[in-house]
This record gives C-alpha cells, structure tokens and sequence, in this order.
C-alpha cells in the first residue's frame, strides 16, 4: 500500500461524505440554476459548461478534505485535533493549513519496552522507563547515535559498538 494511500486512510468517513455531498450538490446547482441565468455561459459549449461548474467546486471538496485531514492527523499525533481544524477552516487563503503543517508535533513512537505510544521527543518512556534514545554517560541527557561529544556539557561520548550480524 503506497504511503499516500495510507495518508488519506487517515481522513475520517463523515469527511468524505460531507465533501462529496457538498461538491455534487454545489456543482448541480450551479449547472442547473447559474448557467440558464448567465449570458455570458449560456453561449458556451454544454461541455465547457459542465466543465466549469464542477471545477470550481472541486475546490470546496478539496477544501473540506483538507480540514478532515488536519482533525484526524492532529488526532493521531495526540495534538489538540478540534482547535486545529477550526483554525484551518476559518483562517482565510489556506493559511490555516499551512500553519498546521508547519506546527505540528512530530508522530509519536511506540516504546520497546511496553509498546505504549511516547511522544518522540522523550529520551525515556514515562510507563516503563525504557531508555528511547542514548544518553550522556555524564549529564544524562539525550544524545544521537553518531555524536562524539554531549552538546549539554561537552563530555566525550563512548564510541558507538559495531553491530554484529
């Protein structure tokens, strides 16, 4: 299953259902009721026609898909889901979904030790103490694999073991 796929799993049925709804809906009246009273439409060719009332509603499904994404994205990584889709849908010009996209908190990891989820930050697992991530032998701070010195107080760092396959 490709990762997009996957991504769009995440949009919640009602989501679907509402954008669906609202672009049909949206795209017929338009057709039926904006096109016989427009002068300007009314010489266009039927297919063109068709054509524009349902590419521009295209946008309000895509607009209404956006915000089902933002709710059960920020539900999944554990963020405060309500809030960030009221702010994408009532910020004007997308700017509440970039935002979302640019603030939000990384996925959160499950522990080895206990499979709890754990927010990817932490260095240790809050339920069962199961050290996520190397640490300072000095400080015990959290380090990445790969560092030779702590960057919190300059302590040299063992050299990574070489793994045995």
């Amino acid at each position: 299953m490709s990762g997009f796929r996957n991504e769009l799993r995440v949009i919640p049925r009602t989501a679907w259902i509402v954008g669906w709804s609202i672009y049909l809906g949206l795209g017929t009246l338009m057709f039926t009721v904006l096109v016989p009273r427009d002068r300007e439409l009314r010489t266009w060719n039927p297919g063109l026609q068709f054509l524009f009332c349902y590419g521009i509603t295209l946008l309000v499904l895509a607009s209404v898909l956006f915000a089902g994404y933002i709710y059960g994205d920020a539900k999944r990584r554990g963020m405060r889901y309500v809030m960030w889709t009221l702010l994408a849908i009532f910020i004007p010009d997308g700017i509440g979904i970039i935002l979302y996209f640019l603030l939000r908190t990384p996925m959160p990891k499950s522990c080895p030790g206990c499979a709890q989820l754990v927010a990817s930050g932490f260095t240790f697992c809050p339920h069962c103490g199961t050290a996520l991530q190397a640490t300072c032998p000095n400080c015990g701070r959290g380090v990445e694999r790969g560092w030779s010195n702590c960057p919190h107080c300059g302590t040299q760092l063992p050299a990574p073991s070489p793994k045995v396959a």
